[in-house]
């Protein structure tokens, strides 16, 4: 099965997959700080081990980064 995979395409070795099968295939780092978008939609975090891949489908993760102040004291 084919799929987008932040605008790659990526073929998946074993069907069904979940989300969290994803992020694991993908060797995602950090997966409990990614959000993941499948053809637009934003998934709750709740739902990747429910959410089945499906052919062709779209999928986006998103990393959020903190940033902080550089000051004068860090340099």
């Amino acid at each position: 099965m084919e799929i987008r995979v932040n605008d790659e395409t990526v073929t998946l070795t074993q069907e069904p997959m979940n989300v969290l099968q994803l992020l694991e295939f993908q060797e995602v780092d950090m997966p409990d700080m990614v959000s993941v978008s499948i053809n637009g939609d934003v998934l709750k975090r709740e739902t990747f081990a429910t959410t089945l891949i499906k052919e062709g489908d779209a999928v986006e993760f998103v990393y959020f980064m903190g940033g902080g102040l550089v000051t004068s004291q860090c340099l």
